[in-house]
């Protein structure tokens, strides 16, 4: 006799088959989803009907088997497949794969979300986000471009805007330098006087005065009144010259305190002139000192021809209060003597904390050849030093008998105090003589320097970035600096299958997921990041296809039990009428 039973099994077979029918055409429609995972339904049956429970064997007779007919199928699980996908190049450095296990961490209004799917772009805010706006987690950088661990923030890629520089800390100098040079016997002297070449008239008629210039120096063309007056201001012209290249302008503001020891100060520290520890090889000591009876001021420069002082009348110049005339010539100017010996000279370019470029000249002087080997003089000047003091450091390098240099005397610290500046003061680097990229030797005919290597930068803007396999991002400057910008980390779960769906292609922690172990790609069992490339999704379409045949004939058959059961009801009514 047929049994409404049948019915609800043939039911149960229905929904169940739908619902896997429902799965298949998910899979299927996401097979090109990025990264998307695929999931499978798993069938159970319902509860026995036992009609008989069984007995155990006895003595005498075997045993009885129970007796159950099932109530049909129902949905047991439905679990997804996380399998990786293939991972296919975009070309693309924003996009991300993950060549393994583990999961991207968004965040969107203060919830965190799990994701495989790494196309990443920038929002407005240089922000790398998903799609739908989710933004990439991980590790940022500190002002130096080290990585701060430990908390999650979102991952920022200022393309276009981002600047950065480089302090210069070593500059190399390589060439040669000749010891069968002149070695130099005197440097450039220079007179300076009020008038003509019998010097300036002494206001009073005694000795010149160094702590007035107002008082000290009489006007020629006025005798009895003061050459200078308080406002006016006593100026060194580019067009003075230093080893041939034109002096940096330079100015003395009078007042009613300017003495004649702060002209002569002014006058060395403009001109670059070194305390060399001793006297010229003429006997000469460079400086600026003044006949107290003549008032002729007398310039004493450095030896070396790079070193040479070019001062011509109306080089120093007279400038009015207002700073705009000019009452001609200071000082008439005398050139005594021209400074002599084998020198060379070369311009070295450092860069400060901001990227600004500080021009440093750098003149080497042959001081002597004893039988140990030549020694050389150098002179470190540069016109960005604090005041207007040229002079940045001097010193000696010797080598020995083969023309090498003595490794103690191959490095140079130079310190340059600026004013009005933003960036780190003092600027300080090192001039090396010998480095891995070249020596300088006093092996060869002929003298020659460059600076050949620097490792400062000028300011330079973030151009582009690329991801390497442990999640760093790191970021390429127009002026060639590599930085690191942030690290990309991954999320592991105990149970991936735990996961909630939340759509979109995120997920989130579910109550049997367990919490999301953080690590670096790499680390934990934790895949590696692929850049340029994403991860297709799993769907194998040929299984698919099978399943949704086996689906559809399961389908059917339990329509035809539904259909069966019906028919043979039908039946007994007829025969109950």
């Amino acid at each position: 006799m047929a049994s409404t039973s049948s019915l609800f099994i043939g039911l149960t077979g229905l929904n169940t088959h739908s619902r896997k029918l429902d799965i298949i055409g998910n899979n299927i429609a996401n097979v090109n989803t990025t990264a998307f995972k695929s999931s499978r339904i798993m069938f159970e049956t319902l509860f026995q009907s036992n009609l008989g429970f069984g007995t155990a064997p006895t003595a005498n007779s075997g045993g009885v088997n129970p007796t159950q007919i099932g109530n049909g199928v129902g949905v047991g699980a439905i679990q997804r497949n996380f399998n990786n996908g293939t991972i296919n190049a975009t070309g693309d450095l924003r996009d991300l794969a993950i060549d393994g296990s583990g999961f991207f961490m968004v965040e969107s209004n203060g919830s965190t979300f799990y994701t495989r799917a790494g196309s990443f772009r920038q929002d407005i805010a240089d922000n790398l986000t998903t799609a739908t706006g989710e933004r990439l987690l991980g590790y940022g950088v500190d002002e130096d471009f080290n990585l701060v661990t430990g908390e999650l923030v979102p991952i920022n890629i200022p393309i276009g805007r981002q600047t950065i520089a480089e302090a210069t800390i070593n500059i190399s100098i390589v060439g040669n330098l000749d010891k069968s040079g002149d070695i130099p016997t005197q440097g450039s002297t220079i007179e300076l006087m009020a008038s003509s070449i019998s010097g300036p008239t002494i206001l009073g008629g005694g000795f010149i005065s160094s702590t007035s210039l107002l008082t000290s120096i009489d006007d020629p063309s006025n005798p009895g009144t003061a050459q200078f007056s308080a406002g006016q201001t006593i100026r060194l012209t580019s067009d003075a010259s230093k080893g041939g290249g034109s002096l940096p302008r330079a100015d003395l503001e009078i007042t009613a305190t300017t003495s004649v020891q702060d002209l002569m100060t002014f006058l060395e520290q403009a001109l670059g002139i070194q305390d060399t520890g001793g006297p010229n090889p003429d006997g000469s000591t460079p400086g600026v000192t003044v006949d107290p009876t003549t008032g002729v001021i007398s310039i004493v420069g450095n030896v070396g021809t790079e070193n040479n002082l070019q001062i011509s009348t109306g080089d120093l110049r007279l400038v009015d209060t207002d700073g705009t005339t000019s009452l001609g010539a200071a000082f008439e100017t005398n050139q005594v003597a021209e400074a002599d010996g084998e020198s060379v000279r070369t311009t070295v370019s450092a860069f400060d904390s901001l990227g600004t470029s500080v021009l440093v000249d750098v003149v080497m002087v042959l001081d002597s050849t004893p039988n140990t080997g030549p020694v050389w003089r150098y002179f470190i000047e540069s016109d960005a030093d604090t005041d207007l003091d040229l002079s940045v450091a001097t010193g000696t390098l010797q080598f020995d008998t083969e023309g090498q240099i003595n490794p103690d005397d191959n490095s140079v610290q130079v310190t340059i105090d600026r004013e009005n500046t933003g960036a780190d003061n003092p600027l300080s680097f090192n001039l090396n003589f010998l480095a891995d990229s070249g020596q300088t030797t006093s092996l060869a005919t002929g003298s020659n320097i460059i600076g050949l290597t620097t490792d400062g930068l000028p300011p330079g803007t973030l151009e582009n970035f690329a991801t390497g396999d442990d999640g760093t991002i790191v970021g390429r400057f127009s002026n060639g600096a590599i930085r690191t910008m942030g690290q990309v980390v991954l999320a592991k779960f105990s149970n991936p299958a735990g996961l909630i769906d939340q759509g979109g292609n995120l997920f989130g922690t579910g109550p049997n997921s367990g919490p999301a172990a953080i690590a670096s790609p790499g680390q934990l069992g934790l895949g590696a990041v692929v850049s340029g490339a994403l991860e297709a999704s799993n769907v194998d379409l040929g299984q698919e296809f099978t399943q949704m045949i086996l689906t559809s004939t399961g389908y059917s058959a339990s329509s035809r039990v539904i259909r069966t059961t019906d028919e043979l009801l039908q039946q007994l009514l007829v025969l109950g009428r």
